[in-house]
């Protein structure tokens, strides 16, 4: 049986949950095909959401970016983790090329990756990069800090540049090695129950404006739930993976995600459910926004290159508004919703079937 591999970042959920809804739908349109995942991204995540077969193997396939929480990054140590990482890439090579070699690969799928093309093209098989940003585009926004490691975005780019073909996702930046670039629509994570359903499965109240706090893998400690101000117009839904489900305190709601899935809901089916969804902008979550019609209050998330792409490119496709961080820690948040509330919504919506027309790309190349 044909096989395609899957090279997926593991900085974020976002990497890793988009590609999710490409693997399951490339299994729904060929159920014969073979599919590995090498990723240093959680296997919970896999194992919550994927429905089609797949092997997923523990490996280190990039550094990302040094995150000290979600809001904050360490530049500096974002470029060294990369330089280390690099400077062993020759040997890294060798050894994805015999597992792809061994494993009978058809086809490699890049997120981003940039030793998933460099290994794709030892092999002798293609690689195809789906992706809203490649490493180098990034690692170049921190130029005072690349003197420590000054080969390293060559050395990415040169990866990249033997991918076969880029098929590029919505609001991107990078991608000038790769010679042969075709846009996709988005590939986004769409709810599959009603939101009056989903909240009265979840125990939320079922007239209640609802603010879901999502911040990702790394989490905001300094969040304190018991101080924004428009509690009690509106409730306030965090989820966890350890913390008891219920209410917290008056208007604050906690869900726990392993029962959600175990009763067959998705984080998806809960973007759905709320009014608004509290974040920093990230490809992944921007995306299921836009997907399930839910409105974005957003904060900065340090000096991250894709930021600016994406705050510039949010308002043609969803309502959002942004808040400070100062005001979002304090608690001072009913100044940025009613701001919120006055944005019309978009004239027009994207696509968002792009994980069904990846999949099909895929098929096609198979």
């Amino acid at each position: 049986m044909p096989a395609v591999a899957f090279y997926i970042s593991g900085h974020g959920f976002g990497h890793a949950s988009r590609q999710i809804e490409i693997i399951n739908a490339l299994g729904a349109a060929d159920r014969g095909v073979q599919i590995l995942v090498r990723t240093s991204a959680p296997r919970w995540l896999f194992e919550r959401t994927a429905t089609a077969p797949i092997e997923v193997q523990h490996a280190a396939c990039d550094t990302g970016v040094a995150q000290i929480d979600s809001l904050r990054l360490d530049e500096r140590a974002t470029v060294a983790r990369a330089a280390e990482f690099h400077r062993t890439f020759g040997a890294r090579v060798e050894v994805e090329a015999d597992l792809l070699r061994r494993a009978a690969t058809r086809l490699v799928v890049c997120d981003a990756p940039p030793l998933a093309c460099a290994a794709a093209a030892a092999a002798g098989v293609p690689a195809f990069v789906v992706a809203n940003f490649t490493w180098d585009w990034i690692y170049a926004g921190y130029p005072e800090h690349l003197h420590q490691a000054p080969g390293l975005v060559p050395a990415i780019r040169t990866a990249y540049a033997q991918a076969a073909e880029a098929w590029r996702l919505p609001m991107h930046g990078g991608f000038e090695s790769i010679a042969a670039v075709r846009d996709v629509p988005f590939v986004a994570r769409h709810a599959r129950h009603a939101p009056a359903d989903v909240r009265r499965r979840l125990g939320l109240p079922a007239d209640q404006p609802l603010l879901l706090s999502s911040f990702g893998g790394y989490g905001l400690d300094a969040l304190d739930v018991s101080t924004p101000d428009c509690l009690g117009e509106y409730a306030l839904v965090l989820t966890g993976r350890g913390e008891a489900p219920g209410p917290v305190r008056p208007n604050v709601y906690r869900i726990h995600e392993s029962p959600m899935y175990e009763a067959g809901l998705r984080y998806e089916d809960l973007v759905a459910a709320v009014d608004v969804v509290v974040t920093k902008p990230g490809y992944g979550i921007i995306a299921e926004c836009l997907a399930n019609d839910t409105a974005i209050l957003y904060t900065s998330r340090g000096r991250f290159p894709e930021y600016d792409v994406l705050v510039a490119e949010m308002p043609r496709y969803l309502r959002c508004a942004f808040i400070d961080t100062d005001a979002l820690l304090a608690g001072r948040w009913r100044d940025a919703l009613d701001r919120l509330g006055a944005v019309p919504p978009p004239e027009s919506r994207p696509r968002t079937d792009g994980a069904v027309v990846v999949a099909g790309m895929l098929v096609e190349r198979m």
